[in-house]
Parts: C-alpha cells; sequence; structure tokens
C-alpha cells in the first residue's frame, strides 16, 4: 500500500517552498501563516527530516527541503490538471499554449488551419506567453525563444533564431553593401537591443548604429517595414511568410545565430496527455517542414551579398 503522510503538511510545505513564504503559502490556501507553519513543523516532525532554515526575513529549505518540493510540485501540477480534465465537459477538448504575441501572428496562427484539420475537436485557446511570463499553472504548453534551460519543464528545439536584415523589394535595390546601411533607417526592437550590432560586426561593418524607430515588439518591426519606414532586424520564423510572400526581402545573404533556439517547453506529466501528444507531433513536423522549405530569397538586385 501508498504511505502517505499527512497530506495537510505536505501541501503546506509545498505551497511555502513554491512561494518563499508561510503568509504566501496560507494566502494561496486560505489558511493563516501561523497554520502553515504548524503544518509544516508537524510534518518535519513525522518525516524525522528538517525541511527549512527559518531565518529573519525569509524561509530558506534545506537540500532535503529543495528536493523534496522539487519532487513535488509537478505531481500537484499534475493532479491540477487531471482534476480540471474530470471537471471539463466530456465532450470538450481544449488545449491551452503559452506564446509570445508575435510568433502567434507571424507563424503560429497562420498555420493552425493545418492543425484544426488533423485534430477538428481540440479547441486550441493561445495566451499570453514568452520567456518573461512565468509558465501558466493552466498551460498545457508554450513555445519560448532562450537557452532551453527552465528549470521543471521539458524543452525540445523547434527552430534556430537567425538573424537577417529585411525592408521592402524597393528599398533593398538601393543597397548594395552592408556598408549603405544608415543608423537611422535601422528599426530596433527594445528587448533585443544586441541584435543590430550582432549582424553589423558580423558583416564587418563597424561604423553604423542603429538609431530608427524603437517598438516593443519584433511584430511591430516587421509591420514597420513592410510599410516602408525603414530596414527592420529579421528573426527566424517570424519572416518566412513575408519572405515567401515578397513583402520583405533579405537584401544580403548574412544570417547570423541570435545565440538562442525556439522551444516547445511542457511539463513532464503533459507528454502522456493525448490531446498535448497530438499537437506536439505536429507542430514538430510543422517546425521541421518550415526550417528545410524558407530561407531568405536572393533576389537579382543583390549583388554584393555576403554569403
Amino acid at each position: 500500500m501508498r504511505r502517505l503522510l499527512f497530506l495537510n503538511g505536505i501541501k503546506a510545505f509545498e505551497a511555502a517552498a513554491r512561494t518563499g513564504s508561510f503568509a504566501a503559502a496560507g494566502t494561496e490556501l486560505n489558511v493563516s501563516a501561523a497554520a502553515i507553519s504548524r503544518m509544516v513543523n508537524l510534518l518535519e516532525q513525522r518525516l524525522g527530516v528538517v525541511l527549512f532554515e527559518r531565518k529573519a526575513n525569509r524561509l530558506a529549505p534545506t537540500a532535503a527541503g529543495r528536493a523534496y518540493q522539487s519532487g513535488l510540485t509537478p505531481i500537484f501540477d499534475a493532479l491540477s490538471s487531471l482534476t480540471a480534465q474530470i471537471m471539463a465537459p466530456s465532450t470538450m477538448r481544449v488545449l491551452t499554449l503559452g506564446v509570445g504575441p508575435t510568433f502567434a501572428m507571424k507563424w503560429l496562427i497562420p498555420r493552425l488551419a493545418d492543425f484544426s484539420k488533423e485534430e477538428p475537436d481540440i479547441e486550441v485557446r493561445i495566451t499570453t506567453g514568452g520567456a518573461a511570463v512565468p509558465f501558466g499553472d493552466d498551460w498545457s504548453c508554450g513555445i519560448r525563444l532562450g537557452d532551453g534551460a527552465w528549470p521543471g519543464l521539458v524543452a525540445e528545439p523547434l527552430f534556430a533564431a537567425d538573424l537577417v536584415p529585411v525592408c521592402t523589394p524597393r528599398l533593398a535595390a538601393t543597397l548594395k553593401r552592408p556598408a549603405d546601411l544608415k543608423g537611422p533607417s535601422l528599426l530596433r526592437v527594445s528587448h533585443a537591443a544586441k541584435d543590430w550590432s550582432l549582424w553589423l560586426k558580423a558583416a564587418g561593418v563597424t561604423r553604423v548604429v542603429a538609431r530608427g524607430t524603437e517598438f516593443q515588439y519584433y511584430g511591430h518591426a516587421l509591420q514597420a517595414a513592410i510599410d516602408g519606414l525603414g530596414v527592420a532586424m529579421g528573426i527566424r520564423p517570424y519572416i518566412d511568410d513575408d519572405l515567401a510572400a515578397g513583402r520583405l526581402v533579405a537584401p544580403f545573404a548574412l544570417t547570423v545565430p541570435k545565440g538562442e533556439r525556439w522551444y516547445l517547453v511542457y511539463r513532464s506529466f503533459q507528454a502522456g496527455q493525448r490531446d498535448f501528444a497530438a499537437f506536439r507531433r505536429w507542430i514538430m513536423r510543422a517546425a521541421a517542414q518550415s526550417a528545410t522549405r524558407n530561407s531568405p530569397r536572393k533576389d537579382s538586385y543583390k549583388k554584393d551579398a555576403i554569403v
């Protein structure tokens, strides 16, 4: 038989370890901080293990406490997800995806119709995600740009994040070599300040500094480039469809790795769930097709393209 020890104490400990305080855990579990403290003390007595070092202004989990919490949190997440599935109407199949707005608009949404054809009974709900947003309790999975190291999450690579300048064909015709780029026409993204300097350095251009209009999101900068405002730094796969349609072109063939990749991220217990497994198969296949099919267009005006 399973040996279940004091579930209320285990819940209290996990919440306190995850939130960093008895008070926050009490708010989450709708009891007082003193009640959380008593339950954790009782749990430590029953286990014969010290789980927290009590310090003046904060809780510090011991090594045993950290190990215990790292195993408990996925269990409670899985239990919460399973309970939500059981409570949902039997006909409702919902997959919630956390993703950044530009990725959603520029790559995911244009392809979701294909997934719906394969899995018409699964409703995909898109919510605000991205690396700066905590992984939501109600998310089935997320798509993030980074190094793949997100504690508590499985991260499977989807795309390389390569950088290449893009603009309208009319503007590209005036750019014979990278040194023709002018700082005031180089559109910027506030959270990606190093993109232009990274590409310009690789292109051997040392006297140009991006000083064009700054936008909050890549999607805004790319739309501005489509409208002829300047040259945007494109990032794969955001630019793939615009390049294929000719709305944007790459005046130079040089692409530079951003140093990060796009990942499908999810909690390990999701791997065995039918709807997520179907979405995972689809997006892995779609990502592979996109990576092999799309490349910057090498049009005739690129006389001095860097390779």
